[in-house]
């Protein structure tokens, strides 16, 4: 099969040209939401124009050098996402904690179901894997079957691995461990497994090869990924939820970290939960129905998903040619242009992921996400879609568009000094004021985390006390700003090869914990420290005191490989857990499904 079949998919890419199914309807205009739009955009707007303005005043006291333009051009190509995240963290935080019924408001197809309706409607609950270790994959995958099982609804759904594996050895054990996992279903008929022979469209093209071959027999398939972990209760809750929505075409769940082992995936993702849920809160009021998609662990109705979301061959080659390796956003793009709605259920309801070990699987899977995002360049003019989709095709882009102008903005306010300016006559308090309120900014979605936590009643005693939390959240912001040096900087790298062809290649992950020698992060993370030598040398010749200001920014690059070194240590893992900092709920209560994945592995799944 090939990712492309009909000629919607070609002509999807022609200017002026709209696709007009028979059965596609626009859904109502909905006055309230465009109110919140424009608020939100005003709100934007002006938040922008002020710092805009701000740095302008700075850099224009002695005249414009070709640094000053270099970096307030860098400034306004890299400043817009963080506005939108501190208003997206602030709309989150007030939903949240400012008024009552928050989630009503923000997920109203959610707010009439009880839990108790029949389940009447098919789901195919499908993992896409692809080198993998198959028993790691085939062990959550049977956790999930279990829990559904145990909701008394089995008997609606169907199970898939869809494999794509190209490795010959891990092909055998990925078919003899299905063969032994099957044996032991009694709903053997259910059950299925294939693999394909190629990875034609990557992810995407596996999951449109089920659908051309299964897909009429299910109204819904849930995606998951080989670290994916949900329980029965939340599938069935959203199962339920989209049977009373028939214009539901995508409903996402907010995925958050398992408790990992791993010192590096343990403390991202509990900045990650944090940052996420008032994120996600703030995003989905004004997002409404073109909400995210992100690829797993989300409802789809199959039918709409068929007939409208195959993705086309972008033209030309990779890096930005070829099958679109970011495939999850252009479906939700799709699916909401056919009249359907695209919808994210905000709140922590047991769906899980596995976050990367280590800082080097981190970065290999930001870099396949950059070219992945980049690729929507290709896709702006698609005709018909909303404004709405059209702008989170742009926020993508606008996402990794901005990490090149923030490590220009720090390597020329390094050469600053150097611009012939008079420092005497330099705005430094004004200037210190900009940069404090930009480290704010950038830690916002984190912070209404952590607020959202303690206003919550009963939420800190979730993460193992006050004391705890605290902690846990000083440990958190202290490694933010240290990973946020390395992989804004090695993705800047990984730009600029871009620009000269190169391009990744979709494979399997190292999903667990392990430790890294000091020569792989060496290799890896080079670069970085000698851009920090660099960097930091040239603020300590200007000024000790600059070189102080600018540590929050720049020490990342000088410590990235011990960082990578020490975080990928697996005993220092075992400590954290030991004291229980950086500790998840999940962890101190957790529930039958990770308990399950705790339990040792048997050999099989």
């Amino acid at each position: 099969m090939t990712s492309v079949s009909a000629p919607e998919s070609a002509d999807a890419l022609k200017p002026g040209v709209s696709p007009t199914p028979a059965d596609r309807r626009p859904l109502p205009a909905n006055p309230e939401v465009s109110r919140r739009r424009l608020a939100v955009i005003s709100l934007n707007a002006l938040t922008y124009i002020g710092l805009l303005w701000w740095l302008w005043s700075i850099l224009c006291q002695q005249g414009w050098s070709f640094i000053d333009l270099a970096i307030f051009a860098c400034f306004a190509i890299a400043a817009p996402w963080s506005v939108l995240g501190v208003w997206n963290a602030i709309l989150g935080v007030w939903l949240l904690q400012g008024r009552r019924g928050g989630l009503d408001l923000v997920a109203p197809f959610a707010a009439g179901v009880t839990n108790d309706e029949p389940v009447v409607l098919h789901t195919a609950i499908m993992m896409t894997i692809r080198n993998e270790d198959p028993l790691r994959a085939f062990r959550r995958f049977d956790i999930v079957k279990h829990s559904v099982d145990a909701t008394g609804h089995g008997d609606m759904f169907g199970w898939f691995i869809l494999s794509d594996t190209t490795d010959a050895d891990v092909a055998a054990r990925e078919e003899a461990a299905f063969a032994e996992w099957r044996v032991q279903n009694p709903s053997q008929a259910r059950i299925h497994y294939r693999r394909r022979a190629d990875n034609t469209g990557f992810k995407a093209g596996n999951v449109r090869d089920f659908c051309e071959r299964w897909g009429a027999d299910y109204e819904f398939m849930l995606p998951l990924d080989a670290d994916s972990l949900m329980t029965g209760e939340t599938i069935l809750r959203m199962v339920r939820i989209a049977q009373a929505s028939p214009k539901l075409g995508i409903l996402q769940s907010l995925v958050v970290g398992a408790p990992s082992t791993s010192a590096f995936a343990r403390i991202f993702q509990f900045g990650m939960r944090h940052g996420m849920r008032p994120y996600t809160m703030g995003s989905a009021y004004w997002a409404a129905d073109c909400g995210p998609f992100w690829g797993h662990n989300a409802l789809v109705r199959i039918a709409p998903f068929m007939q409208h979301c195959e993705l086309p061959v972008l033209p030309g080659a990779p890096p930005l040619g070829g099958p679109i390796l970011s495939h999850d956003q252009v479906e939700a793009v799709m699916m909401r242009r056919a009249g359907y709605e695209v919808r994210v259920l905000p709140e922590e309801c047991g769906s899980y992921e596995d976050n990367p070990p280590t800082l080097l699987e981190f970065t290999r899977r930001d870099l396949r996400w950059c070219q992945g995002n980049l690729q929507y360049v290709r896709l702006l003019g698609l005709p018909g879609i909303q404004p709405m989709s059209r702008f989170q095709l742009v926020w993508a882009i606008a996402m990794f568009i901005g990490l090149p102008a923030w490590t220009a903005i720090i390597a020329l306010s390094a050469l600053k000094p150097f611009d012939g300016e008079d420092p005497a006559l330099f705005p430094a308090a004004s200037a210190a004021g900009l940069y404090c309120v930009f480290l704010l900014m950038y830690l916002a979605p984190k912070l209404a985390g952590f607020l959202d936590i303690a206003l919550t009643p009963g939420a800190l005693k979730r993460y193992g006390g006050a004391a705890h939390f605290f902690k846990g959240a000083l440990t958190e912001v202290l490694f933010s700003f240290l990973l946020g040096a390395v992989t804004t900087f090695r993705t800047t790298l990984f730009m600029i090869g871009l620009a000269f062809g190169r391009s990744v290649i979709w494979n399997g992950q190292s999903r667990d914990a392990h430790a890294l020698s000091w020569a792989t992060a060496f290799g890896g993370l080079w670069p970085q420290l000698l851009f920090g030598l660099v960097v930091n040398g040239l603020f300590f010749r200007w000024s000790p005191a600059l070189l102080l200001w600018a540590l929050p920014l720049t020490l990342g690059y000088l410590l990235a490989i011990p960082f990578a070194v020490m975080t990928a240590d697996p005993a220092l893992g075992r400590r954290l857990a030991t004291i229980r900092i950086c500790g998840l709920p999940e962890e101190f209560d957790p529930p039958a499904e990770i308990i399950a994945l705790r339990e040792p592995a048997k050999g099989s799944p």
